[in-house]
């Protein structure tokens, strides 16, 4: 399955003032970074816990075989397409007859293919995240996303750190844990 995010989630806004309230930031100069730090937080926070945190529109690839297979963004809130694409990346609408989705309480998404059909992938577009807006967001997730950002701009002039990581800090950790999905592939 390849996914590749469509619509980002927006940070313009409520997210961006946060950030700079929180960093103590009261001009504009700034905001271009602080939007590429949010939204890198966002995907830090996403892989993580497993769950996008803010809404975001999300295209997947799906094999083009009959049965069952679920995507892997969560939760689904909403399916905008589904299609099959041919060889020559041409795409199609699919109909109810050739498929089924079912969103779960879960927000996971299964997909059904009752069918036969020709192409070279089934290629589903749906809403995913655990919030709409901002300030919908769990406070646990925000605060791990502001730390995070914060995190990484006070960071970023440090040159030669040999402690530089991958993970998130640890009080950053601690937020995001109790949201952690598990799944078994």
């Amino acid at each position: 399955m390849q996914r590749r995010i469509v619509e980002p989630a927006d940070v313009s806004d409520a997210a961006l003032a946060e950030l700079k309230s929180w960093l103590g930031i009261t001009r504009p100069g700034e905001d271009e970074l602080l939007i590429d730090l949010l939204q890198t937080s966002l995907a830090m926070c996403e892989s993580f816990t497993g769950q996008a945190p803010l809404w975001q529109l999300v295209e997947e690839r799906l094999p083009v075989r009959q049965g069952r297979c679920t995507i892997s963004s969560l939760p689904v809130s909403s399916i905008s397409k589904l299609e099959i694409e041919d060889q020559d990346g041409d795409r199609t609408d699919l109909t109810d007859d050739q498929i089924d989705t079912e969103i779960q309480s879960d927000g996971l998404l299964s997909v059904h293919i009752l069918e036969r059909l020709e192409g070279q992938a089934v290629v589903l577009t749906a809403r995913v995240g655990i919030s709409e807006s901002w300030d919908a967001i769990p406070a646990p997730l925000k605060q791990g996303v502001i730390r995070l950002c914060a995190y990484h701009y006070r960071d970023r002039d440090r040159s030669g750190s040999d402690s530089k990581s991958s993970s998130p800090p640890v009080s950053v950790c601690a937020l995001w844990r109790p949201w952690q999905t598990k799944r078994l592939m």
